[in-house]
């Protein structure tokens, strides 16, 4: 009998400065393709944070568990803070393959580059899933700029899940630097 092969394992890696339901989306449709996938919750240091990691992390893992309690016969996924290139925290993990979500054309000619690139240098593969409809202009940074100009975060319901709306609205309460400056460069 031959040996069985390893897990075919994964890394969804991504800011999620906020989680978006087109994230949940990715890692929804990735549990079925793959038998374990890691939600790599990074920092990009060329973004202005709202969430710090560990809030991001908490959120994903909070929201990961409904998903999972739906799905159950899916694979199990772990929800892991990481700095550093995502090449080096895939292959500390022994993942075969990098997922990645794509909503549209721009996604898709940067990340063809990035997958090339990861592919090249680490021998890393890329697999992608193109965002459903209704998720294909959804992304954090339009979430943050909506939360820093608008009054009613209620309207954000169909991008993001209630407990991210709630800790949105947590932070524009204290009036974060980070909604606040998207505030100034908005008016």
């Amino acid at each position: 009998m031959p040996p069985k092969p390893p897990p075919h394992l994964a890394v969804f890696p991504g800011s999620f400065d906020p989680i978006s339901f087109g994230h949940l989306d990715v890692i929804r449709r990735g549990r079925r393709l793959f038998d374990e996938l890691v939600v790599g919750v990074g920092h990009h240091p060329g973004k202005d944070q709202l969430f710090t990691t560990e809030e991001r992390v908490e959120m994903a893992e909070r929201l990961v568990e409904g998903l999972v309690a739906k799905e159950a016969s899916a694979a199990p996924v772990r929800v892991l803070a990481f700095s550093g290139l995502t090449m080096e925290f895939a292959r500390s993990l022994g993942a075969a393959t990098l997922l990645r979500g794509v909503r549209n054309l721009s996604d898709l000619q940067y990340e063809v580059q990035t997958a090339v690139t990861n592919r090249e240098v680490a021998g890393m593969e890329t697999v992608f899933i193109v965002a459903g409809q209704s998720f294909a202009y959804t992304s954090s940074s339009l979430i943050k700029q909506i939360a820093a100009m608008g009054s009613d975060l209620s309207l954000l319901g169909t991008m993001i899940p209630p407990l991210v709306i709630e800790r949105l609205e947590q932070k524009k309460a204290e009036r974060h630097p980070a909604l606040e400056r998207l505030k100034a460069d908005q008016g």
